[in-house]
């Protein structure tokens, strides 16, 4: 019984300090997010000239210079090609670029609330960050605690009933 319990507050109690150290502070998260928006913003910039040099050769006369040294029988249908080929190269860039325009302004957001909670966090006196920070450990901790008293109390009912049943 003693061993189950000790287990148990062990258990707790690594959890606990385990949550303690995952939870890190608003100014960590705003530095990580400024991380993300940069990657992001690094993704766009060849996306763009990318798009850019598509919009270039989607020109009737782009699109004309580059089957020039191709010889065919039906010109029309090679220049058709040639600019669905590209139209679809277009659009799947265009797709990405939402796709990372939509990820840059979650970004944004996020790197703004994180900056407010940053800010009211260094405003908060010292002793109030320290409880804010440790108060999901601390209530684990009383919840354990809590816990062995209920189960202390419990085996001390059974002891006290076998002795009084066996007098």
């Amino acid at each position: 019984m003693k061993l189950k319990s000790s287990l148990l507050l062990l258990f707790l109690l690594v959890s606990a300090s385990v949550y303690a150290q995952e939870a890190g502070s608003a100014a960590e998260t705003v530095e990580k997010l400024r991380a993300q928006l940069l990657d992001v913003q690094a993704k766009e910039e060849p996306l763009r000239s990318r798009l850019e040099q598509l919009e270039e050769s989607l020109k009737p006369e782009n699109i004309e210079r580059s089957l020039a040294g191709i010889g065919s029988t039906r010109p029309e249908e090679l220049r058709e090609s040639r600019r669905r080929q590209l139209t679809i190269q277009r659009d799947g860039v265009v797709a990405q670029l939402k796709t990372l325009e939509t990820s840059r302004q979650r970004l944004e957001a996020a790197i703004a609330n994180a900056e407010i909670r940053a800010y009211q966090e260094s405003a908060r006196p010292t002793n109030q960050r320290l409880a804010s920070s440790s108060s999901r450990g601390y209530q684990l901790l009383m919840l354990a605690g809590g816990g062995l008293a209920m189960l202390a109390l419990g085996g001390g009912a059974l002891v006290y009933r076998r002795k009084t049943r066996s007098r």
